[in-house]
């Protein structure tokens, strides 16, 4: 059976790229292959323009509405003039929800830094990308959506109403709402009191391309939810990613780089110790965590997207060993402890 979808979108490469290379593109010259999704509801292909030349592939990403081009677009030509390599956009057409890019290859990070002897020259490059990053806070559609009270509050919210309600179906009693509600609220006071930068919002090892046979050269995708917001969230989602565990020593010295790093470009008052930035970054990186096993939860549960569910075990893992290292975090690590990692590992194994 012939899918109408792809037929649409075939044609529309087709005129798209004709007008890229001046000649006529017929859609019998043509592959499109599927390529692997994310977490949202677009949806990603490959494209191999095939001539009697030479083969040349891009990439197509479906976006029918409700969703949106934008401020994917706006955002790359921001990034773009900052210096950050994103892949370039050829073509695009909000109305039919359909974007044709660059193609960045298929060597991502996380691969890479498994594979290489040189991760920690990968971390490194990385790191160095992000001071460009931190300076985009506007694009030509305006200024990027503020990392406020109200959007952590529901990120926060994640954790207890999909991951502890829907998932593992606990319910909190009254003592342990109140410890809750405090570490939740010590993660957001931590988040507000940083400067305020530019933040991709998903900058780790699934969202960085290696170029090229330059393990130096990176690029950066998956920036569509970019936002004003802490100095530390990007640097935490590389280093503290959920899909790649860092040994503690390169940690501390990609954490100490990243430091230096902003002290040098002025993004962070010279006044701020190295204690403060670890205090941070390890309190960001609470936030980071309960907002993602949350997500991992809400992917199963109402998309049908059981791939992220092993995910969920490490991530917790991580809040109740750094929340462990904070006195103020006590009675959280214990409800982690007591009732929370239990419930999981059941679940997992009844699974």
């Amino acid at each position: 059976m012939v899918n109408e979808r792809i037929v649409q979108l075939a044609a529309w490469v087709a005129k798209a790229l004709s007008t890229i290379h001046g000649t006529t593109i017929h859609t019998r010259n043509l592959k499109i292959a599927t390529l692997a999704g994310d977490a949202s509801f677009r949806r990603y292909f490959r494209v191999i323009l095939t001539t009697k030349v030479r083969s040349v592939t891009y990439v197509l990403v479906d976006a029918p509405p409700p969703e949106s081009l934008e401020p994917f677009v706006s955002i790359a030509l921001a990034y773009s003039e900052a210096g950050v390599r994103v892949p370039k956009v050829l073509a695009s057409n909000a109305k039919l929800g359909a974007m044709l890019q660059e193609d960045f290859g298929d060597q991502l990070f996380f691969a890479a830094a498994e594979q290489s002897a040189n991760a920690l020259e990968l971390y490194d490059a990385a790191i160095q990308s992000l001071p460009a990053i931190m300076q985009v806070k506007a694009h030509r559609q305006g200024t990027l959506p503020l990392y406020d009270r109200a959007l952590l509050e529901r990120e926060n919210s994640l954790f207890r109403d999909w991951l502890l309600s829907t998932h593992l179906q606990l319910s909190l009693s009254s003592t342990e709402e109140r410890v809750w509600q405090n570490f939740s609220e010590a993660l957001i006071q931590n988040a507000l009191l940083q400067p305020q930068v530019g933040v991709h919002r998903d900058y780790h090892s699934r969202n960085l391309m290696v170029l090229g046979a330059s393990e130096e050269a990176l690029g950066v995708i998956d920036f569509q939810d970019a936002v004003v917001g802490p100095i530390t969230y990007d640097v935490v989602s590389l280093l503290r990613d959920c899909y790649r565990v860092l040994p503690a020593e390169q940690l501390h010295a990609l954490r100490n780089t990243a430091y230096q790093l902003c002290l040098q470009e002025q993004l962070l008052p010279a006044s701020i110790s190295a204690e403060q930035w670890q205090r941070w970054f390890d309190l960001m990186g609470l936030q980071r965590h309960t907002k993602a096993a949350g997500i991992f939860a809400r992917l199963y549960h109402r998309d049908g997207k059981a791939g992220y569910l092993a995910d969920i075990p490490t991530t917790v893992a991580y809040l109740q060993n750094v929340a462990g290292q904070y006195a103020e975090f006590a009675e959280y690590q214990q409800l982690l402890t007591d009732k929370i990692l239990p419930a999981i590992a059941a679940q997992n194994v009844e699974s």
